[in-house]
């Protein structure tokens, strides 16, 4: 079987399109490497690449737009909604085919050490990656942002990188990479520009604070479009489906007389969780994925091979 690994990495950019397109170059230079999503946020001003390679070349890719990245963006000069603290904030390798997730925390590992060897830029291992239980959590580990971590790191043993010495790159900061599951970014539109009204719905949704199992949540402002938005990671979407974590921010809305006036995916989502949304919304009695056209017509093709 072909061995697949899919990254995701994240930057922290999302309002000029000609750094972007550097950076997705930069990983479509990498032979083995196939771009599937980019999506550019300019209020969270970050971006968000999806790319799928064999192990070693993700790897290759990675570097190779991190590269770019610590070459373009300076954090020192960054504003956005979003926490962030490196130019590359995020790589996270996921298993896809023919690898399993300790094989995507080996690749975490070798990424780390060459963004520190190559880029000199240090690196925390974080989710299944993660050489401590604390940093298992990425929320965790990027409390305080580059400005907080550039502060303690020198003299935090709590702060200290997995790979490097301890200090932040003086620009593109520091980067966690890791090891994960299939996430899905999912972020509901409220129809108030009240950032208190999101911050109260993404706390009683997020579980650190009591709300839905493998939900994380934060609220943040869309200026330009004056309204508040509560973003979400769904880090387990078998767990809590998607529909679910939208009908409690619903509701927790409605408590506020706030409507929701939308929502949106950010990158790739698998096909199942949105099957589940179809199943719970059109209570579908005694549906499989075998009805879904494409699914049937994808396993009678292979099934002529």
């Amino acid at each position: 079987m072909r061995k697949i690994v899919e990254c995701i990495p994240n930057f922290s950019e999302g309002r000029r399109t000609e750094v972007i397109d550097q950076i997705v170059a930069s990983i479509k230079s990498t032979p083995g490497a196939v771009l599937l999503d980019r999506e550019s946020d300019p209020n969270h001003n970050r971006s968000v690449i999806t790319f799928v390679a064999a192990p070693d070349r993700a790897v290759d890719a990675a570097i190779r737009a991190a590269r770019t990245a610590s070459e373009l963006i300076d954090l020192n000069r960054h504003k956005g909604e979003h926490p962030r603290m490196g130019a590359t904030d995020v790589i996270p390798f996921v298993p896809i085919a023919g690898v399993g997730m300790d094989d995507c925390i080996a690749l975490a590992r070798v990424c780390g050490e060459k963004m520190w060897r190559e880029l000199s830029i240090p690196v925390y291992l974080y989710e299944k990656a993660a050489t401590r239980p604390e940093r298992e959590n990425l929320a965790t580990v990027r409390k305080g942002q580059f400005e907080g971590i550039r502060d303690e790191i020198a003299t935090s043993e709590a702060r200290r990188p997995d790979f490097g010495e301890a200090r932040v790159h003086p620009t593109a900061g520091i980067t966690a990479v890791g090891a994960r599951p299939p996430l899905i970014a999912y972020n509901v539109n409220l129809g108030t520009s009240d950032i208190e009204v999101a911050n109260k719905i993404a706390r009683a949704v997020r579980h650190q604070t009591g709300g839905l199992r493998y939900v994380k949540a934060l609220g943040f402002e869309l200026k330009d479009r004056g309204i508040v938005q509560v973003s979400m990671n769904m880090v387990n979407y078998e767990g809590t489906p998607l529909f679910r974590a939208f009908e409690m921010v619903r509701r927790e809305a409605e408590r506020y007389g706030v409507p929701v006036i939308g929502s949106e995916i950010v990158g790739l989502v698998p096909q199942q969780a949105l099957n589940a949304v179809a199943d719970f919304y059109l209570r579908l009695e005694n549906f499989s994925q075998d009805q879904i056209l494409e699914h049937r017509l994808q396993s009678a093709l292979e099934a002529e091979e």
